[in-house]
């Protein structure tokens, strides 16, 4: 998936794209991106002497992200929050953290796009992601990096369920399990200490992470500063 970039770059943020051409990239309607427009208020693109609406390539892979959250069972209200979060926490996820507080998580995924997503969420938190696509990276990963929460897909390659109980070893380092299928009670009983149905709702997804570690990692810089 695109990254959302910051506005604040000069050739990202020059005005190019029709919201015709925008709408046809997407595989959305230009109604809908003047529905959000109008509704949300978060892109607004630059507006030609002739009242055309023209969007920045910044602009395109910020609606890029709103179209793949909501693709991904968000609804558009829930995404343009998420956006609003991450373009508002942009400036303070870039600056190093002089407390060196880090929050490892790890995400052990079988689809890459799936990854790339659930990903982006974590770090829009603040959280420092490895990702594993088999179990025998996942645990080389648990072992080098000393996670703070792994997130395990059940039916990856190579036995997520049997992943589980290796990663769930120490309590103290809690296992978030998430399937199609639905093997919440195989995953408990493995060790998990929570489980997420696919497809996961973006928002769900992040407030089950911030239940699992207390509180999220910007929280705790700010604690400790």
């Amino acid at each position: 998936m695109a990254a959302v970039t910051d506005v604040g770059g000069e050739s990202g943020a020059r005005p190019i794209y029709s919201i015709g051409a925008v709408a046809a990239m997407l595989g959305v309607e230009t109604s809908t991106l003047r529905a959000w427009e109008e509704r949300y208020g978060v892109v607004v693109p630059t507006r030609s002497g002739g009242a055309q609406r023209i969007y920045s390539r910044d602009e395109l892979e910020q609606l890029r992200f709103v179209v793949d959250t909501v693709n991904a069972g968000s609804t558009p209200a829930d995404a343009h929050r998420l956006l609003t979060d991450r373009l508002r926490d942009t400036a303070s996820l870039s600056r190093p953290d002089p407390q060196g507080v880090t929050i490892v998580v790890l995400l052990a995924e079988r689809d890459r796009y799936a990854a790339e997503l659930f990903e982006y969420f974590l770090r829009t938190e603040g959280y420092d992601v490895c990702a594993a696509f088999d179990p025998p990276s996942a645990e080389d990963l648990f072992t080098q990096r000393h996670p703070d929460l792994s997130i395990v897909e059940l039916m990856m390659t190579g036995g997520g369920l049997a992943l589980c109980p290796r990663l769930a070893s120490d309590a103290s380092h809690p296992v978030l399990a998430m399937s199609a299928l639905d093997l919440a009670d195989q995953a408990m009983a493995a060790g998990a200490s929570a489980f997420l149905a696919k497809p996961v709702v973006p928002l769900q997804f992040v407030s089950t992470v911030r239940d699992l570690l207390g509180r999220s990692a910007l929280t705790r810089r700010s604690a400790v500063s």
